[in-house]
């Protein structure tokens, strides 16, 4: 339940438009934050997590811009803080694009460390010294099993969600004395368009020692610990939640 002896405190989830993304969205919704769902193209889809938040009686409003592009992000952060600062940041935007690296092109290894490593820092990095004034911050950035284990026809993705790893622990070092934490959840195979495209039932039994995907909503309620008063001393940790893939 929200603490409604406090402050709202405001949320940016980036890749809040995908199928995980509206799921921590709403987990955020409903522990009491105000939500900015961000989306890059696919406005429609972050109006329409809002619109369910506001359904169902939370705060959210939708914001789109390309956390790859520096100058264009730079811009919505400073629009977005002028409303104040923003003490929680869930960095979930993230593309696949997928092959061997031996038959991989530059772009198709540059745009996907771009959206991942260069939008972590283009989103977080501006919101620091703001989130630091308040003494309180959450910075939670989504990576995926791929950067434990590796996963053949991802070596551009994995290298991307790996160096969030080192990038959160030293985040955490540098803030932690102003009470902001700073991790990484890992997910397995998680359900969605993306798993269904990508794994047939039988292939996910034989891949997950849980037998199944996880649900988005079970990524969200880790999420939404990591942001909230009692995970306040889990700082710089890479947490999985795959089903016991490793």
């Amino acid at each position: 339940m929200p603490d409604t002896d406090r402050p709202t405190r405001r949320a940016l989830v980036t890749g809040g438009s995908g199928d995980l993304g509206d799921a921590i969205c709403r987990r955020l919704a409903a522990d009491g934050c105000d939500v900015i769902v961000h989306a890059n193209r696919n406005l429609d889809a972050a109006e329409a997590t809002v619109a369910a938040i506001l359904a169902a009686g939370g705060q959210a409003r939708a914001v789109a811009f390309d956390v790859a592009e520096a100058d264009a992000s730079a811009r919505a952060i400073e629009s977005l803080l002028a409303d104040g600062p923003i003490q929680v940041v869930v960095n979930n935007a993230g593309i696949h694009d997928d092959a061997p690296m031996a038959g991989m092109g530059q772009a198709q290894w540059k745009r996907v460390i771009d959206v991942s490593l260069h939008g972590f820092f283009h989103v977080t990095q501006p919101l620091l010294l703001p989130m630091a004034r308040t003494r309180w911050g959450r910075v939670v950035s989504v990576s995926s099993v791929a950067a434990v284990l590796g996963n053949r026809g991802q070596t551009n993705y994995a290298a991307a969600k790996s160096a969030l790893h080192g990038a959160t622990r030293s985040l955490a070092r540098e803030m932690a004395s102003r009470g902001i934490t700073a991790n990484v959840v890992a997910p397995g195979v998680i359900e969605g368009r993306m798993a269904q495209s990508s794994f047939p039932p039988e292939a996910i039994r034989q891949m997950v020692p849980a037998g199944r995907a996880g649900r988005p909503g079970e990524v969200a309620d880790l999420v939404g610990f990591l942001c909230s008063d009692a995970a306040a001393y889990i700082n710089g940790q890479v947490i999985g939640i795959n089903g016991g893939m490793g």
